[in-house]
């Protein structure tokens, strides 16, 4: 089984590989349907994605200068998004985030670019790129993770290396000045629950070089994969929140969203499973 023509990679799909080559197969190459729940109690995991995902809308509408009024008006009785969104306002005026509007600084949100890699692209799609006038680059990704990540944890992640690989190569075709120095770009994350508790990754070419060389090396190495079945994670506890677990024989009844953020506070370790109610379910690019 091969990868078919024009495939997209991006760091969605590239976690996947790395946390469950089987995943990856069914999810991204047979493109498989299989409707098992991926958490209980369901109906609390439906509504933290929806969250999630009505809160970068909201981020957005603010950068496109929809008035506030407005955003509030669509809020409703939504104590949790209200409660992100008082976060991120104070946070843009007194705190952190206010260097996002810092004179001179310019900004795109939702952008998506990607680039070549062999017969290949990479795609990623960014929350927010901030241009400073100094020439650096802050990538910033909205989080509303209901515990703060461990670094570690975040610094292993796929999203972490992609990022800012692909917007030094592709910071060109907005800026017109070329690929952009990796010593001038830095991905933050924000965490709506955690406002001034950010994580910030600066980057340079010795990054650069060691994430070109592991980028390459694990898209290659998935493209020369030719067994029809990829292997099963031997981490049996990701499959509990799997929704293939049943196709694959690893159990039938999920685990429970309390397991998902107890490993997350507790871990440091890339083999610690981990919950991101935003990343679950990525559309594709």
């Amino acid at each position: 089984m091969t990868l078919p023509k024009g495939f997209l990679f991006n760091q969605s799909n590239l976690q996947d590989y790395i946390d469950c080559q089987r995943r990856f197969q069914l999810s991204h190459m047979l493109h498989q349907s299989w409707p098992a729940v991926e958490a209980e109690p369901f109906l609390e995991y439906e509504r933290m994605m929806d969250q999630g995902s009505r809160f970068h809308k909201i981020i957005r509408q603010h950068l496109t200068r929809v008035p506030e009024s407005q955003i509030e008006q669509s809020i409703g009785n939504d104590e949790v998004i209200e409660t992100w969104w008082r976060s991120y306002n104070h946070s843009l005026k007194d705190g952190f985030l206010e260097m996002i509007f810092h004179a001179g600084n310019s900004h795109v949100e939702e952008l998506t670019l990607s680039i070549p890699i062999d017969e290949f692209r990479l795609v990623a799609k960014y929350d927010l790129l901030v241009f400073q006038p100094d020439g650096k680059l802050l990538i910033f990704d909205w989080k509303t993770s209901t515990k703060h990540p461990k670094r570690k944890w975040l610094e292993e992640r796929m999203q972490t290396l992609v990022y800012p690989y692909v917007l030094t190569h592709a910071a060109g075709s907005i800026t017109r000045l070329g690929p952009a120095d990796p010593g001038q770009i830095e991905m933050i994350y924000w965490f709506a629950n955690f406002p001034e508790q950010p994580e910030r990754f600066s980057y340079n070419g010795s990054v650069h070089d060691a994430d070109a060389k592991y980028i390459g090396h694990l898209i290659s190495k998935i493209n020369q994969k030719t067994e029809p079945i990829f292997s099963l994670t031997p981490d049996v506890k990701r499959c509990l929140f799997c929704t293939y677990r049943s196709l694959c024989d690893r159990g039938v009844k999920p685990g429970e969203m309390h397991q998902l953020e107890a490993w997350q506070e507790s871990g440091s370790s890339s083999e610690d499973v981990s919950f991101d109610y935003e990343q679950i379910g990525e559309i594709e690019f």
